[in-house]
């Protein structure tokens, strides 16, 4: 495949979706040198123009916005060459898939990658320094998307594991909200950290068993990303487990939220696709009970505390 890496002009790039990491995106890849620009419903200008000539089209939509953004790009004659990344972190409802895997199925002939990482978008806003993982099975494409966004304070690295890549920074949303009910109810460090590194291994669970690969969880769209959204108040998950254990509403939260906490959604695809799958995530399972109302952050804390007796490493 042919992506016409060697460019007289820097490459052009045309991000869909304008709201916060849509927003830091354009502009890390325009401090990168790239040519880049922003695009949502609200656009003057159609979809189709700003689309037709660009090299990569990145999709920055929340969960809810990938089919439809997928079925109008559908109608437009989009090459074969155009590199299709995702930077989405959900599952869909319906068909409990990635955003990439609905991207492939929908354009099979294009090379689709995924963009993840330990990325707070209100920290890249203010200029600190952040990396990030770009991966896809085309090499080629990997590395154009990463030299369109690669700078002094945004480094960006290439895997070929898109499936791992997106599910870790997907997981760890659910986790997230598991710790922000932690720190909500104060239960200390040594509590955190347990329950940060029980998460982990629910990932990797799941992840490995949809296909991803066991090091990528270990890398920054796995661990790294973890770390970053259970260790930050900006992280729109992690305040929605922190104020349920204040005692407020799901619904009151979420109204108070500036954006989407992808992590509600995906708490309750993921327990359904774990049930599926028979794969045990008791700490998801309680996050799914708590959001529904169904457990009091007390009483999901003491429901794994109570968990059966076993070995912390099973063959």
């Amino acid at each position: 495949m042919n992506l016409n890496l060697q460019t007289e002009q820097p490459a052009s790039l045309t991000i869909i979706g304008a709201g916060a990491w849509g927003s830091a995106l354009v502009n890390l890849a325009q401090k990168a040198g790239s040519r880049a620009q922003l695009w949502s419903r609200r656009s003057f200008q159609s979809l189709k123009s700003v689309t037709q000539d660009a090299e990569v089209i990145l999709c920055a939509t929340s969960m809810k916005g990938v089919n439809s953004t997928i079925a109008q790009l559908q109608k437009i004659s989009i090459p074969e060459t155009t590199i299709l990344v995702s930077a989405t972190k959900g599952l869909d409802a319906i068909t409990m898939q990635t955003p990439s895997r609905l991207w492939q199925t929908a354009f099979p002939q294009n090379p689709v990658a995924v963009l993840s990482g330990p990325n707070l978008s209100p920290e890249i806003v203010q200029g600190l320094p952040a990396t990030t993982a770009i991966a896809s099975t085309v090499q080629a494409a990997a590395e154009k998307v990463q030299k369109m966004f690669s700078s002094d304070l945004f480094r960006v690295y290439v895997n070929d594991d898109p499936i791992g890549t997106e599910l870790g920074g997907t997981l760890k949303n659910v986790i997230a909200i598991a710790v922000g009910v932690s720190d909500g109810l104060q239960l200390g460090t040594n509590a955190k950290s347990a329950l940060i590194t029980r998460s982990l291994k629910e990932i990797i669970a799941v992840g490995t068993h949809l296909g991803g690969k066991r090091e990528t969880f270990w890398g920054l769209a796995g661990l790294g990303d973890l770390l970053a959204t259970c260790s930050s108040s900006l992280s729109r998950n992690y305040r929605v487990g922190y104020e349920l254990a204040q005692g407020k509403s799901l619904a009151t939260v979420l109204d108070e939220l500036q954006g989407t906490a992808e992590g509600v959604n995906t708490a309750h695809v993921l327990l359904k696709l774990a049930k599926t799958q028979n794969i045990q995530v008791p700490i998801c399972q309680q996050v799914c009970l708590l959001l529904n109302d169904e457990t009091t952050p007390k009483e999901a804390l003491d429901a794994l505390m109570n968990r059966e007796l076993k070995s912390e490493f099973i063959k």
